[in-house]
């Protein structure tokens, strides 16, 4: 965990393939600090991943942000990505990855609530490893991440940690002091003001 205020890493909406986006995206990305962002386009095939990934890879290099997509480890090169995100909490899914895309891409991983999951995903060479959901029902049924499993995380494991959920702004504050980077979804795309009214708010909570 580094001592400075942590960064925003965000999570595209599943319509980030729609021509509106990209320009959604850029305001985003101009109101305040974001490391990350990744494409999570879950009901879309792969090609329409890529063409997406085509559009958004120069807004987001542009800005000096890495751009990430879920699950998809071939997409990686062939659409001049930074990395990979995987959603599967498998150890073996890590290994492959770092395997396929070598030491200088970004392989991360979900951990879900689960001290052991998330220590598992470090040690198989996660680069950072994200912990969630966060939010009273976000899970469906699903144990839902703590701030002291965030506490725990950031006294005890030294590869970085990512908050991410249906998170709010008392949320974000409330993590800052024991995470890294702090991913939001929904809350960033669907906010009255648009998104970068959402972005510069949760970047004022984080450092507050």
């Amino acid at each position: 965990m580094t001592e400075d205020a942590p960064r925003l890493y965000l999570i595209a909406p599943p319509n980030a393939g729609d021509a509106a986006f990209p320009d959604q995206l850029s305001a985003a990305l101009d109101a305040a600090d974001v490391a990350c962002v990744r494409l999570r386009m879950r009901d879309s095939s792969e090609s329409e991943i890529g063409r997406a990934a085509d559009r958004l890879r120069p807004i987001c290099h542009d800005r000096d942000v890495a751009l990430l997509v879920s699950d998809f480890v071939g997409l990686v090169e062939r659409h001049g990505l930074d990395g990979v995100h995987l959603e599967s909490r498998s150890a073996k899914a890590v290994r492959d990855a770092r395997k396929a895309l070598g030491a200088d891409r970004i392989v991360g991983a979900y951990g879900g609530a689960s001290k052991h999951t998330g220590m598992s995903l470090a040690e198989a060479g996660a680069d950072y490893v994200s912990l969630g959901p966060i939010g009273d029902g976000v899970g469906l049924g699903e144990e839902t991440a703590t701030p002291d499993l965030f506490k725990w995380w950031f006294e005890m494991i030294e590869t970085p940690v990512v908050a991410e959920g249906r998170l709010d702004l008392a949320a974000a504050a409330a993590l800052a002091p024991f995470i890294d980077f702090l991913a939001p979804s929904h809350s960033v795309w669907e906010h009255p003001d648009g998104p970068a009214a959402a972005v510069r708010a949760y970047a004022k909570a984080l450092s507050d």
